[in-house]
């Protein structure tokens, strides 16, 4: 009988929050696989941050959709710009032999204070990777590499801009652009650490769609600072470019989760009218105002759920339900098994 239950869809922006535990295990899909070549003193933070985005995507699809190899030059020891070694899985005179097959992508890890000479061996294996039709990135200044290889010629790429001038001068028949990254067609690049996690958000969005982007970018970018703005929203639905009384309506939902206000007690408090209230919600997020209010008790009642230890029924009660057996069924509504078992999958 539990076999049989349908979910119920969150609304569009709580779903993204939610995606991770929404996912189907039992799905199947083709690995990708992308190699990353780190170059002495490559960046550390761009290259986790690249890394990050593909076991974060990982968790919010079904099955595992990502696979990552590291490789060195001359060595399969490299020093990254923070001093620390790194042992990679192989080097670059492997690749060709070894796993040109197995790759995707493959992508050069650049750093401020990595070599911009050429190097035979990675020209090699890059010219091979792209007869092989394998998407080619830069991080950092790793566009550099592709370019000494001829394989950016008449074609936009991004890198620090210490390393502009030096691209302009060396390498006439390329653009380089003035964006903090570039994606086309089986190429990519960008200029530093936070563009390394845009830039991998692109590809993956190449991929597996905008609603993947959407939820990973949620998970990692919710402390992302915009420019000129001292700090920036952590909650869900926090948009700026909702209306002011919508973002008002939104924030006094998630401020009476225990004890939560019905629709006519919302719309005196906001000085709205309920239609007014109802067609707000209806416009920018496709919803009801009761319909969002319940999921945000719910995305909070899973918060609680599998991250303290508190009673099912004190996380019942903490998220507004006064019946245990009510939010029992709403919670399998949403997530397709109880808070019990919830509970239970998550710790096994």
């Amino acid at each position: 009988m539990a076999d049989s239950i349908i979910k119920r869809d969150f609304s569009k922006t709580i779903s993204n929050t939610n995606k991770v535990f929404l996912k189907d295990n039992d799905d199947q899909q083709k690995l990708v696989k992308v190699g990353f070549v780190l170059l002495e003193n490559f960046s550390m933070v761009a290259f986790t941050g690249a890394v990050d985005v593909l076991v974060t995507a990982n968790l919010v699809l079904p099955g595992k959709a990502f696979d990552y190899m590291t490789l060195g030059i001359n060595s399969r020891m490299v020093t990254s710009d923070l001093g620390i070694d790194i042992a990679t899985g192989g080097t670059v005179e492997t690749l060709p032999i070894q796993h040109r097959n197995e790759l995707d992508i493959l992508i050069i890890c650049g750093g401020f204070r990595c070599s911009l000479e050429p190097n035979a061996k990675l020209t090699t294996c890059l010219k091979a990777a792209d007869k092989l039709g394998i998407t080619l990135g830069g991080l950092w200044n790793g566009a550099v590499a592709l370019a000494h290889a001829g394989l950016l010629d008449n074609m936009e790429c991004a890198a620090h801009p210490d390393n502009h001038a030096y691209m302009r001068e060396r390498f006439p028949n390329l653009k380089v652009s003035g964006n903090t990254l570039v994606v086309g067609n089986k190429r990519a690049s960008c200029a530093g650490p936070v563009s390394a996690l845009e830039m991998m958000l692109k590809l993956i969005g190449q991929l597996q769609g905008d609603a993947v982007v959407r939820a990973v970018r949620e998970i990692l970018s919710c402390d992302q600072v915009a420019e000129n703005q001292d700090s920036v929203p952590l909650q869900v639905g926090d948009n700026p470019t909702f209306p002011e009384p919508l973002r008002n309506i939104i924030e006094l939902m998630r401020n009476n989760i225990e004890e939560p206000l019905n629709l006519e007690e919302l719309s005196e408090c906001m000085t709205i009218s309920r239609r007014q209230m109802e067609r707000l919600f209806q416009t920018h997020l496709d919803t009801s105002p009761s319909r969002y209010y319940l999921e945000l008790r719910i995305t909070h009642a899973r918060r609680l759920l599998l991250q303290s230890n508190e009673s099912i029924t004190n996380v019942s009660l903490a998220c507004g339900f006064v019946s245990t057996s009510h939010f029992s069924n709403c919670f399998k509504d949403y997530f397709g098994l109880s808070p019990s078992a919830a509970r239970q999958k998550i710790n096994t």
